[in-house]
């Protein structure tokens, strides 16, 4: 009886996908094609006030000296680097992975009088020359890799020598794999929550939400501490890590988002090619 009022019952969105035997890089795609318009909001937002100033600064504050970079933005989702470095006066490429957010940084690039040159990538072989780069930027992008050390060596493989990464990222899914991070994770919820009643959660609904974690479950990121991940990294691939900053979210974020992701800081890491 059990079995049958379970077989009866609609299926959540994970599992029929896990039915369908698709892999770790179809779940992401699909995850983000469905997140790609309350996400290209977000990034609009970001260029329409005080942020976009912030986050060129900070970039360009790590980047090698040059009065026109060649940049790189891996993983540019709606586009908010690659058009924030492009308008600062750089010549900008951005891949994507999904489809959807190539489509809103393209409509997004057009409407700000961006020139960037958008790619799709497959998550491993990025499309693009050795050595054709001088810096490479991303944000929330290595811990959806499945293999992000392999990520990182295709990076480099397109930086010049003296090139540099600026990338930001967070330990976003550790609390799955880790009690006290949990405990810290929730109570930031829950003020969150407290003092920011009619702020909406989760931007798809909680059954994406639940969608995303499952995939955060078999993403080798997930459950390792990080920044000390990327210094270890960074040296074995022969990156000079130059600058490592622990929480840039405290200049980058709305005070809205600090109490959000309190457990969850954004650092940032700057790496130079060893020449």
């Amino acid at each position: 009886m059990t079995n049958k009022t379970a077989a009866a019952r609609p299926q959540p969105y994970i599992t029929v996908y896990e039915r369908e035997k698709k892999g770790v890089l179809d779940g992401i795609k699909s995850y983000w094609g469905v997140r790609s318009d309350s996400y290209s909001r977000q990034n609009l937002d970001e260029m329409n006030d005080w942020r976009r100033d912030i986050w060129r600064d900070l970039i360009l504050k790590y980047a090698p000296e040059g009065e026109t970079l060649r940049i790189l933005d891996v993983g540019t989702g709606p586009g908010f680097f690659a058009m924030n470095m492009a308008l600062a006066g750089h010549q900008v490429t951005a891949v994507d992975v999904t489809e959807e957010m190539l489509e809103h940084a393209k409509e997004n690039a057009q409407a700000y009088g961006a020139e960037v040159k958008f790619l799709p990538y497959d998550g491993k072989r990025l499309p693009l020359r050795d050595g054709s780069f001088d810096l490479i930027i991303s944000r929330n992008v290595l811990w959806n890799m499945e293999e992000p050390e392999a990520a990182m060596e295709e990076w480099k493989r397109v930086l010049r020598p003296g090139g540099r990464f600026v990338y930001f990222d967070a330990n976003w899914y550790l609390y799955l794999f880790d009690g006290e991070q949990k405990a810290r994770h929730d109570r930031a919820h829950e003020r969150y929550h407290r003092l920011y009643p009619k702020m909406v959660h989760d931007q798809l609904g909680g059954e994406k939400a639940k969608y995303m974690e499952n995939l955060a479950l078999k993403l080798p990121l997930s459950k390792i501490r990080r920044p000390d991940w990327d210094r270890d990294v960074l040296g074995r691939i022969g990156m000079k890590l130059l600058f490592l900053h622990p929480n840039v979210g405290e200049y980058v974020w709305e005070e809205w988002e600090k109490v959000h992701y309190e457990a969850t800081p954004l650092f940032m890491v700057c790496a130079e090619k060893e020449v």
